[in-house]
């Protein structure tokens, strides 16, 4: 068994992970340290930031508190996984299962249910979207034109790691249960 050490000093083996040790500070914490685009954006946007727009997108929508949660959490095994760009993943089959299993796993711990193939299409969608946004915003080109989809106000303004934590947790203890 080989596992990794979180920062609340948990050993977490993210190929068998055990529900009981999934934190939510070692979530935000970890993603929050996560740079976006394999650290190639002009300046440092963590997945934290990333998983924050999207579930406020979810809000702009009105989608309902599941799906605001599933959006804040959709990146959130790569606090386990580490985040792999998505040329370099489809390569790597073990790891999609790994992360899906994770994934769900944790959608479950959260939100206590796994989600039905409709939610999570919504929210695919909302992270493609929101994908589109970041190139437009934080890259040299644009990927497509699928930022014009979303209806919420993205912000992309340099936080302290730790304020992004923060708010990401905040925005668990306002939609958790």
């Amino acid at each position: 068994m080989s596992c990794i050490t979180t920062v609340t000093g948990k050993h977490f083996d993210p190929t068998e992970p055990n529900d009981g040790l999934i934190d939510i500070f070692d979530i935000a914490h970890a993603l929050s340290l996560i740079c976006r685009a394999n650290g190639h954006f002009s300046r440092f946007y963590s997945v934290a930031q990333h998983s924050l727009a999207c579930a406020r997108e979810a809000e702009a929508r009105e989608y309902s508190d599941d799906l605001v949660l599933a959006c804040l959490l959709h990146d959130a095994s790569e606090a386990y996984l580490s985040d792999v760009t998505r040329p370099v993943k489809a390569l790597l089959p073990r790891y999609l299962e790994a992360e899906e299993k994770l994934q769900n796993m944790i959608w479950e711990h959260f939100i206590w249910r796994g989600l039905t193939p409709e939610e999570k299409e919504k929210v695919f969608e909302i992270d493609d979207a929101m994908l589109s946004m970041e190139f437009h915003t934080l890259m040299p080109e644009d990927i497509d034109g699928r930022y014009a989809e979303l209806v919420s106000d993205v912000d992309f303004s340099e936080k302290a790691p730790a304020d992004v934590r923060d708010e990401f947790i905040d925005l668990i203890d306002r939609y958790g249960r």
